[in-house]
């Protein structure tokens, strides 16, 4: 069984037992997180998809850790110019991990 998610903006495939990063959500870690945004819903024969959301369907959540990504590097330039501008981000994440899927 597996569904689609929506989190964050960001939609995700899950199913039992997944692991993933998800934009940051508050909490704190070992606790219960539902979402009940859930786009489509299927077990291989049969599937829901929602419009836009399933009705009554939920994926259940544990909070895992949070944490951040790897930093990145932006660099913008502008030729003849001399000018040049360097700075990193790192975004902010959460870590779930998903313990049941229900209708």
């Amino acid at each position: 069984m597996f569904a689609v998610i929506e989190s964050g903006g960001k939609q995700h495939t899950v199913s039992e037992g997944d692991n993933l990063k998800i934009e940051l959500v508050s909490g704190e870690e070992g606790s219960t997180l539902e979402f009940d945004k859930v786009l489509m819903i299927s077990d291989g024969e049969n599937s829901k998809i929602g419009s836009p959301y399933v009705e009554n369907a939920k994926v259940t959540a544990k909070l895992i850790s949070h944490g951040k990504h790897d930093k990145i590097k932006v660099f913008k330039m502008k030729r003849r110019k001399d000018y040049r501008r360097t700075y990193g981000h790192r975004q902010n994440f959460s870590q779930v991990q998903i313990e049941s899927i229900s209708i």
